[in-house]
């Protein structure tokens, strides 16, 4: 299965993948979180290429898919962000073994042992609870610590749990963890009540190893589920329909290991495109798939900017000055909530009020503050936000409340006049491989400084 003519390939692995796994191997920064910041000195326009990593979204649950497998697999363009770390380091605990070497990361889950992940390591990321599905399909028991991550609103793990209950498991909450057992996961015909990133791949993933057939209803279309199912399928798994509402999985007895390729990070490739209309730049980005971007590309394209589109690259110019315009977040296909925080920013500079409607999470303007010490003119009521420009752009000190809000402040910085520095560059990190050497790279004045 492809999606939109993506580069997700997948081939069978080599039998026998490297014998001296290390479980440690991807132990490191994530666990020692460094205070650090991000030193940026504005107006100067991007200029040059890009290459955009492979998709956070996807890897994530993706490595977590590895579980399902008594064979290695191999996953490559695997970014190197903060959140591979600890999803590496989950995997260890349990058991399976990971190997990073440069843009590919091998996983070999032949000795899973442990279905219990409830240490600090898992209240790190949200992405974390993605073990929960294939634990309980390879060892019919999962208990996992409530997990954490960005604090961008409530996003509650019911929808889950009601999936797996639905397919036979039995779930206790206690104490900030969450057990499930269950002597064997069966199809069922399961609706859920928002189409949910999360609840859909880990019931997808728990699903692909049930016996009998499972039918997710209202179920997330974004390319990272297509992604997903490109990888399970490659398992040996049987998933149809992944990318629209319905998505069908015959359960198989036992999946093997693959190699698969990560879709490109259309959430990196948008906060570039942004970085260079902000900064009145023109830059060629490498490693897209356009048909990802719709929603922003439109939305660019409305602001004022120049973008032309191929198979594989793309190319944005800005010479005007931006033009307001108004943006309200929705589930994929629609503009995404990870790219309000970035375009944000580019609307101080635009010319007119912008009105930003949030209708993902609640709490995800906590970056607006950070931006009004930079001297822009934002006006919160309740999900809406109206953001008055052009706004003079002062450098100032602020901090990154999570992982986009952070990408949203090097962008501002971009823009603004004098050096900005944004403490909690450790967001960042997370969703981000190389931002600093990337924008480095095409004309940016910027570098890091850990204290």
């Amino acid at each position: 299965m492809e999606e939109n003519g993506a580069a997700s390939q997948t081939t069978s692995a080599s039998a026998s993948l490297a014998a001296n796994m290390s479980a440690g191997s991807l132990a490191g920064s994530a666990a020692r979180q460094k205070e650090s910041k991000i030193i940026v000195s504005g107006g100067q326009p991007l200029k040059g290429s890009i290459t955009v990593s492979g998709a956070k979204n996807a890897v994530l649950p993706i490595i977590a898919a590895a579980l399902l497998s008594d064979s290695p697999c191999r996953i490559t363009d695997v970014p190197r962000l903060a959140d591979v770390e600890v999803i590496c380091q989950v995997l260890t605990r349990l058991g399976a073994k990971t190997l990073r070497r440069e843009q590919f990361l091998e996983v070999d889950a032949s000795g899973l042992a442990f279905a219990e992940a409830s240490d600090e390591v898992v209240r790190k990321m949200r992405a974390s609870i993605l073990v929960m599905g294939p634990l309980l399909a390879r060892l019919g028991r999962a208990k996992i610590s409530l997990p954490g991550g960005c604090a961008i609103g409530t996003r509650p793990i019911d929808l889950h749990l009601k999936g797996f209950e639905a397919m036979g498991a039995s779930i206790r909450k206690e104490r900030g963890f969450v057990l499930a057992e269950t002597k064997a996961l069966r199809g069922a015909r399961i609706y859920l009540d928002f189409p949910s990133v999360g609840a859909t791949e880990n019931l997808m993933m728990a699903a692909a190893a049930a016996r009998g057939t499972t039918v997710l209803e209202n179920a997330a279309e974004e390319p990272e589920i297509v992604d997903l199912a490109n990888f399970i399928n490659a398992m040996g798994g049987r998933i149809r329909g992944a990318g629209t509402k319905v998505i069908k999985i015959e359960g198989t007895r036992r999946l093997v290991g693959c190699e698969h390729q990560v879709i490109p990070d259309r959430i990196e490739a948008g906060s570039y495109l942004v970085a260079a209309a902000i900064t009145g730049g023109e830059l060629r980005l490498e490693n897209v798939i356009t048909d990802h971007l719709k929603p922003v590309i439109a939305k660019l394209a409305e602001v004022g900017c120049e973008i032309h589109e191929a198979e594989n690259h793309m190319w944005i110019r800005n010479k005007k000055a931006p033009q307001a315009v108004d943006i309200k977040t929705l589930p994929y296909p629609g503009f995404p909530t990870d790219m309000q925080a970035q375009f944000m920013a580019l609307l101080t500079r635009a010319q007119g009020a912008s009105v930003i409607t949030e209708t993902v999470f609640e709490n995800r303007f906590m970056h607006a503050e950070e931006l009004r010490r930079m001297g822009a003119d934002i006006r919160i009521n309740g999900r809406s936000a109206v953001v008055e420009g052009p706004a003079r752009l002062q450098g100032a000190a602020v901090k990154a409340s999570d992982l986009r809000a952070g990408a949203a402040l090097v962008i501002t910085g971009l823009a603004a006049e004098g050096v900005t520095e944004i403490g909690n560059s450790h967001f960042i990190d997370r969703g981000y491989d190389d931002l600093v050497g990337k924008l480095r790279r095409a004309g940016a004045e910027i570098s890091r400084r850990d204290d």
